[in-house]
């Protein structure tokens, strides 16, 4: 494919990018806000629709599996059309996926309504990553990313808290009703400020069908893009399900009232945020040491976890509390996976790559989800209100045979990756241990 002559027609990391980015990340917040709005409400549905616990946790998993899937195909439309149009598609089903569960009176609506809700979340983030690679500059783009990831959670907070209070006080309907309406606002900020690219003549890249699989093919052989899949499953996972749907109830189980629970769920979140700088400022300035910090992440959680629920009696606050705090920081570390799909492809193909490694922390978490709920289901078949500590803490302990897996993989793939860039370029490797993120012939065209 003959690539076009390229001419920016917008400065990048200036006034426009900082209003475009705005809009998108806003479209963001909410979708985040969405895709957690079930964590606080989880006992309150069950009870609305009658269900088990592994019935609440598949509206869950459904809502994730529907994300996951679609990665790949969004990362292939957002080549294709940019991340304007894909963006704007996605607040729509979105927005019609919470208003369809605001009313929704059985099971079976209520899935179908978190089916349109996975299906319109999973084109906002990857959309939003384009947006800030192609409107700031190479330096500010890793700072930019895990700010976005870390504003992001204020939707997170949104539904730890003021969806809480609001449940209590205006009841189901009301309640997701009015947050439905949020995104008819965002919809018209989006079309009248976001544009795709800076430049004229590239915006998208023309995918014919023919050559979709090759393409598709590349990314997915290129063991970076891998890397990061694995970096992303096994540090956010954990987060995920604890803020999306057992988090609340587990710490419930060890006789924390529901307002101190929400206030935890909160504390997550504030974490998540104050992380990201920190692993954005790592990742910029040693970017050759990128996926052993998200091992050292990992095996700090995965040690809390441990001890917590080793603890004899109902573990105390203190403990809990760190336990929520270290956990988030996975949340953040998962984005250095989308960082070093920067580094190992070119523009042309990042939407496809980023796509992939978005699977991956979604996929543990939906396959996480799940499992809970099945040995729930298992330990009390009754329901929620047989729900024992000790049966929270055996069902919760299955979170670590997807972290067991998730290293054994990234360190995998941490090595084949290396391999892959000096068998490439030499110099480009050496390039990554002086602190390059964009790497000659590997991530920018080679020079010619």
């Amino acid at each position: 494919m003959t690539r076009p002559v390229l001419r920016q027609v917008h400065n990048i990391g200036r006034r426009r990018a900082w209003a475009i980015w705005a809009v998108g990340l806003s479209v963001y917040v909410l979708a985040v806000f969405h895709r957690t709005s079930l964590g606080v409400a989880g006992l309150l549905a069950a009870e609305r629709f009658h269900i088990s616990a592994a019935q609440l946790s598949t509206f869950t998993v459904v809502q994730l599996a529907v994300y996951a899937a679609m990665q790949i195909p969004v990362g292939v439309l957002l080549d294709r059309f940019g991340s304007k149009r894909l963006m704007l598609t996605g607040l729509v089903l979105m927005t019609a996926g919470q208003f369809w569960f605001a009313v929704a009176g059985t099971f079976e609506v209520g899935l179908a309504a978190r089916v349109l809700l996975g299906a319109g979340d999973a084109m906002v983030f990857t959309s939003l990553l384009r947006l800030v690679a192609l409107w700031f500059r190479v330096k500010q783009a890793p700072f930019i990313t895990q700010l976005s990831g870390m504003v992001g959670q204020l939707g997170a907070v949104a539904a730890a808290t003021p969806l809480a209070a609001a449940l209590a006080a205006f009841g189901w309907t009301r309640s997701y009703a009015t947050a439905a309406g949020l995104g008819v606002v965002l919809g018209v900020a989006l079309v009248l400020v976001v544009k795709d690219s800076p430049y004229r003549g590239e915006a998208v890249e023309r995918i014919k069908v023919r050559a979709l699989a090759r393409t598709l093919g590349e990314v997915w052989g290129n063991p970076g893009t891998r890397l990061g899949l694995w970096v992303h499953f096994t540090s956010q996972f954990g987060a995920t399900v604890f803020t999306m749907l057992w988090g609340y109830p587990f710490l419930v189980s060890e006789g924390v009232s529901p307002r101190t629970a929400s206030l935890v769920l909160v504390a997550m979140t504030l974490t998540a945020m104050a992380a990201g700088p920190v692993i954005a400022t790592f990742t910029a300035r040693l970017p050759y040491r990128r996926s052993q910090l998200v091992l050292g992440i990992v095996a700090v959680i995965a040690v809390t976890w441990a001890v917590t629920l080793l603890w004899p009696g109902p573990a105390p606050l203190w403990l809990l509390v760190v336990l929520a705090v270290v956990t988030a920081v996975g949340g953040p570390g998962s984005m250095v996976g989308f960082d070093l799909a920067r580094t190992f492809h070119p523009p042309t193909h990042l939407g496809r790559a980023t796509g992939v490694v978005n699977v991956g922390g979604f996929t543990a978490s939906l396959l996480c989800i799940a499992l809970i709920g099945v040995v729930l289901d298992r330990l009390a078949p009754g329901g929620p209100s047989e729900y024992t500590r000790d049966d929270f803490r055996l069902a919760m302990s299955v979170q670590f045979l997807f972290w067991g897996l998730g290293v054994v993989q990234l360190v995998r793939y941490r090595r084949k990756g290396l391999s892959h860039i000096e068998s490439i370029d030499p110099a480009a490797l050496d390039a990554l241990r002086a602190g390059e993120t964009l790497l000659p012939g590997i991530s920018t065209d080679p020079p010619r």
